[in-house]
């Protein structure tokens, strides 16, 4: 068992995080409790980010905010100094909210709608990624009616398959995302940009997947688009001004993934990015990279409070906590696999192999399968590892269970940053077909 960024076992036998003793944690703000370890966000932003300044490449780090994105969540990133992806109107209006500095911000999405195409051009983003010659079109035309010039990457997928889930692959050629290298769409789709008068074609962008523990794909991504940047070169004299390479950065759910360090992945891509602009004799682009599950992944922890229990004699020990599905889908729509502790039982010993069950009316929820851990008793506190990323940002209220509260930890402090919802929360949207007698 592996303990992340600021993670420590107190003298009290409790985990500990940020300096903030999580049955303290529990206590004060209730479970289900996703808490967050500002510092380690932090230590991978400036890795990110310093690595470039090392090596004396201009770059920009956008945090991909998908992997979660809140007000305070953005103002952390945007304090790092990352630039910040948003892929819809709620996530760049979350964006405005935290005041995030508008030029740094990344439209992306492969079905912008118009209202969300004009709300974009309307606050001035940075950047839109361009997805389709549907958007290409539309968005050229809400920009002429609005007079103003745009900034855009094409996004195009480099045939090229990440070794990770099918459902989070994104770079291959049969893929919903982006204008293919392979068939000539980019040729066609850059033709066309760079034909649209309010149009800035800055360059190109691509994302090969998720949850990846090497640079080899990132390596063969980048020798596809230069291949063709080398032909649009001498073809439509048009070289890239910026190269974006995605993330899809792995980070260690459990012991079996080997993720590399941000370091060794920013160092693989530009030196990857410099061979082929030496080679070919062409003007080195500025670079960009989308982290998200990298910067938020483990520093995020879920505590649970566990209650029931069932033990079928011979097979299996069912122990059950106070969320699951509801606020993390993962298990149930990926497969994946998580670590955790009891976290005020953090220094005993595993005594018991046990599968955790969500509370959802679902057989499928279920968090972890046969896990060794402390003899567990109902009100034990269930510490499940590295939930930072994907967890709140696709949480629901299946069962009309209320989403859970998330806490920032740092130095010894914890920072409400969403609140718990209420019951009150989960009606305000409803209308009655006729008026409801009050029941309370």
């Amino acid at each position: 068992m592996i303990l992340h960024g600021t993670m420590k076992v107190n003298e009290q036998g409790h985990l500990e995080i940020g300096g903030c003793d999580t049955v303290q944690l529990a206590t004060d703000f209730g479970t289900p409790l996703i808490v967050y370890d500002v510092r380690l966000i932090r230590q991978r932003a400036r890795s990110f980010i310093d690595t470039f300044k090392k090596a004396g490449v201009k770059a920009q780090v956008a945090y991909a905010s998908k992997a979660f994105s809140s007000i305070a969540m953005l103002q952390l990133a945007n304090e790092e100094g990352l630039s910040l992806d948003v892929v819809s109107g709620g996530e760049l209006y979350t964006a405005i909210k935290a005041n995030y500095p508008v030029e740094k911000i990344h439209f992306h999405g492969n079905n912008k709608s118009i209202e969300e195409m004009e709300m974009a051009l309307d606050y001035n983003v940075g950047c839109f990624v361009v997805d389709n010659f549907y958007e290409l079109n539309i968005l050229h035309d809400l920009a002429t009616q609005k007079r103003k010039k745009v900034n855009i990457l094409l996004r195009v997928t480099p045939g090229i398959e990440a070794h990770t889930h099918d459902y989070i692959l994104t770079g291959q050629e049969d893929s919903k995302f982006g204008f293919d290298l392979t068939s000539g769409q980019a040729d066609q789709a850059l033709k066309l940009a760079n034909s649209l008068s309010n149009y800035n074609v800055l360059g190109l962008h691509c994302h090969i997947g998720s949850q990846i523990f090497e640079t080899t794909g990132f390596k063969l991504a980048i020798q596809k688009i230069f291949t063709d940047i080398k032909k649009w070169k001498t073809q439509l004299s048009y070289e890239p001004s910026v190269v974006n390479v995605g993330g899809g950065f792995g980070i260690r759910y459990t012991e079996s993934d080997k993720p590399l360090q941000p370091e060794e992945y920013v160092n693989a891509i530009i030196h990857e990015v410099k061979t082929h602009v030496n080679e070919n004799n062409l003007t080195m682009p500025e670079i960009w990279i989308e982290p998200g599950r990298s910067l938020v992944g483990d520093a995020g922890t879920t505590i649970y409070r566990i209650g029931s229990s069932k033990e079928i004699p011979g097979i299996r020990k069912y122990v059950a906590v106070d969320g699951g599905m509801s606020d993390n889908i993962r298990p149930a729509l990926y497969q994946a696999k998580y670590e955790a502790i009891i976290a005020n039982k953090a220094k005993q010993s595993k005594e018991e192999l046990v599968s955790i069950a969500g509370k959802a009316c679902e057989t499928g929820d279920m968090l972890i399968w046969d896990l060794p851990i402390a003899k567990t008793e109902p009100g034990d506190l269930l510490a499940v590892f590295c939930t930072g990323a994907y967890g709140y940002s696709m949480a629901s209220n299946y069962n009309r269970l209320p989403r859970p509260a998330v806490v920032f930890v740092e130095n010894g402090k914890a920072k409400l940053v969403i609140r718990r919802e209420t019951y009150e929360d989960l009606i305000k949207l409803d209308l009655p077909i006729y008026e409801v007698v009050n029941q309370d």
